[in-house]
């Protein structure tokens, strides 16, 4: 073997030391972008889990306000009515 060729085949196993370098590089790159993009993914089903939850529980808790409305207002009238009564009473207790 000559020495042009050794040199040769030195600067070729740089050139394929170098480039087999840059491909595991590259594979750790696209591991860590994977990885990333599968912690999104369950942060973003997580997100979604409790959107769910959460929308759920504000439709339970406008029923219950609306209950309570509701239920307010009978109150509301009951005592109104009451008030009208006690006070026809009151009138005619003091005409008599």
């Amino acid at each position: 073997m000559t020495e042009s060729s050794a040199v040769e085949i030195e600067i070729a196993t740089r050139r394929l030391t170098a480039a087999l370098d840059a491909l595991e590089s590259a594979v750790e790159r696209r591991r860590d972008a994977d990885r990333d993009e599968n912690e999104l993914a369950t942060r973003i089903q997580a997100l979604g889990a409790d959107r769910s939850r959460l929308a759920d529980e504000l439709d339970g808790a406008l029923m219950k306000a609306r209950k309570l409305e509701r239920t307010n207002r009978e109150i509301s009238d009951r005592l109104d009515s009451a008030i009208v009564t006690i006070r026809s009473v009151l009138d005619t207790g003091e005409d008599g």
